[in-house]
């Protein structure tokens, strides 16, 4: 609800709440306060340190949902991360290696990480797959902090049942999950291709020259630019619409329970939309 009203904070929920209003009683009751709205907003705080293993849990299985009741198009799926600024100042590098914290406000959590379009940002990473068809919704979310490579996140991203669904062809990719385990695993476990850009070299060796061959293919290429018109611009839709850059909360465990929350919101968006036009 918070996210949903865009609520700067638990105190500003808690209030909300307590407004008296037929409206919010109505919201009360949806959310299962009928008993009693919590005396403080530090009860919302508690449980939002909680739920994120929940909520990862809630967001894969609709999107098995999405993909098992034919809802969208589930050849080709992709995956990619993004950088969100740490709420606060930044810890600096130097200060950080001698366990110095130079100012209050500092999310002590966060770490920082390199993008090649935004330079060193000091923050989380939101970890995402979706589809890549007509219509474009998340799959499969984690967070970690800023520091955490790409490649590291892809297993556990596609661990979920979705992935050995019998419709899934490719999974398209950034360089940034370049890995030859990672192909095997994709070949082997769920019996996909991993497609990134792959470049030849005098030395690339003979096992990688099929991947460099393909994704310079005619089809290789078409398939590899739905990336750019699918899971990139959701990524930014969901971080402008939910105003997750820069974070509202500090500490890994809040971040990660408010951004997940921000993909099960857009999930559940979309679920309601298609259901209107029924």
């Amino acid at each position: 609800m918070r996210l949903w009203f865009r609520l700067d904070s638990n105190n500003g929920l808690h209030i909300f709440l307590n407004m008296d209003c037929q409206y919010n009683h109505k919201l009360v009751l949806a959310c299962g306060l009928l008993v009693s709205i919590p005396n403080s907003r530090r009860t919302f705080d508690r449980r939002l340190k909680t739920i994120s293993i929940d909520i990862k849990e809630r967001i894969s299985t609709m999107g098995y949902l999405f993909v098992s009741d034919g809802l969208v198009d589930s050849s080709i799926f992709a995956v990619d991360s993004t950088l969100m600024k740490a709420k606060g100042p930044v810890w600096h590098k130097s200060s950080m290696k001698k366990g110095v914290v130079p100012c209050s406000g500092i999310d002590t959590d966060a770490k920082w990480g390199y993008s090649h379009t935004k330079g060193w940002i000091f923050g989380y990473k939101l970890h995402l797959t979706s589809t890549t068809g007509k219509i474009i919704v998340p799959l499969t979310a984690d967070v970690t902090t800023a520091n955490v490579p790409d490649n590291r996140m892809y297993i556990p991203l596609t661990s979920s049942s979705l992935f050995s669904l019998p419709y899934l062809l490719y999974m398209i990719a950034d360089p940034g999950y370049d890995d030859k385990k990672l192909y095997e695993y994709s070949k082997k476990e769920l019996w996909i291709d991993l497609i990134c850009p792959v470049e030849r070299y005098k030395s690339t060796p003979k096992e990688r020259l099929e991947f460099v061959c393909f994704y310079q293919s005619i089809l290789g290429h078409a398939i590899y630019n739905r990336r750019r018109i699918s899971i990139e611009p959701l990524v930014k839709h969901i971080k402008s619409v939910f105003r997750i850059d820069s974070l509202p909360v500090r500490g890994f465990n809040k971040v990660s329970a408010i951004v997940l929350l921000s993909v099960l919101l857009y999930q559940i968006w979309y679920t309601i939309t298609v259901k209107l036009r029924k």
